[in-house]
């Protein structure tokens, strides 16, 4: 079985992690949110595209889930001493990876191939492909004003009140190259527990992309347990934008793309309903404190797949 999973966030990392310990590379390609992507100090940033990478090549941050491991903060420092901007986390290591990504991008290079090159670097064999190679940063609506995502997510540590989301350019946008290819080769598309609004949603904006995962048999893990999010503002989100957050929610959201559900324990309640539309549902646990909760929830993930299509 051929499988494509749909991922952005340290929870999509986690999984896409424990997905990678089961398949061999010909049978998994990772396509990546790209809408988190912004230049700062500089340096052109893929939120994103690291954490799966390094996570993929075991060099991530075990007590953050982004960054790198062993990591100094020592050029940070010197900005901030100099009266720059320090709100944006910036690992020495770290800038290392976003010089050699400016320096090619500034030569006329893709992102898709500087991220091919990366990955061979860091011994990742899978296909890690950002959605576009143009450049469709997410905006966020909020009740004082439209602001960057980094900056509402970072600067603003996820403060101001939502009320929409934009994803610029993404009507003009192209797949990178592999990108639709990889998902008509596909048997199945996994969406991973990554935020559905501003992790998912960008890969979808883009020309041909939704159009071919619903042609696919395709399952989503819920990244809603217990009407929490895990990791990052997805509940927050849910609330602000009227919606009670929730694994329903998130099935929701997703619609008629969906032939398969993954939720937690704690939302068994919610199974029934989803049950009622003709989709099936894996009920577990998902939450994923450590590499072996990440090769379990993938395992039973990968099993439901398998059954679903056969």
């Amino acid at each position: 079985m051929r499988l494509v999973a749909l991922a952005g966030g340290v929870g999509g990392a986690k999984l896409i992690d424990g997905l990678a310990a089961h398949l061999s590379p010909e049978e998994l390609t990772i396509i990546v949110n790209t809408g988190d992507d912004f230049n700062h100090l500089g340096l052109r940033i893929c939120p994103d595209l690291d954490t799966i990478c390094y996570t993929l090549g075991g060099i991530a941050n075990k007590e953050t889930g982004w960054g790198r491991q062993d990591e100094s903060w020592r050029a940070l420092e010197i900005v901030s001493e100099l009266g720059g901007p320090n709100w944006f986390r910036l690992g020495d290591r770290d800038i290392g990876t976003h010089m050699e990504r400016t320096r090619r991008l500034t030569l006329g290079d893709s992102l898709s191939n500087i991220t091919s090159d990366f990955c061979k670097a860091w011994g990742i064999w899978f296909t890690v492909l950002p959605v576009t190679d143009d450049d469709v940063p997410t905006w966020v609506y909020t009740e004082t004003g439209e602001i960057p995502f980094q900056e509402y997510f970072v600067y603003h540590r996820c403060e101001p009140r939502v009320t929409g989301f934009r994803f610029e350019n993404a009507e003009s946008a192209h797949p990178a190259p592999g990108v639709l290819e990889s998902l008509q080769e596909a048997d199945m598309v996994i969406i991973c527990p990554s935020n559905p609004w501003v992790s998912i949603d960008p890969i979808l904006a883009i020309p041909g992309v939704r159009q071919y995962v619903d042609s696919l048999p395709v399952v989503a893990v819920s990244p809603i347990i217990g009407g929490k999010a895990v990791k990052g503002p997805a509940a927050k989100m849910y609330t602000e934008l009227g919606i009670e957050p929730s694994s329903l929610s998130v099935y929701n959201h997703y619609g008629n793309l969906l032939d398969g559900f993954v939720l937690d324990n704690i939302d068994i309640v919610q199974v029934e309903h989803i049950q009622t539309q003709g989709i099936k549902t894996l009920v577990t646990n998902t939450l994923m404190k450590t590499p072996d909760d990440r090769r379990r929830l993938a395992k039973e993930v990968l099993d439901f797949c398998v059954n679903l299509i056969n």
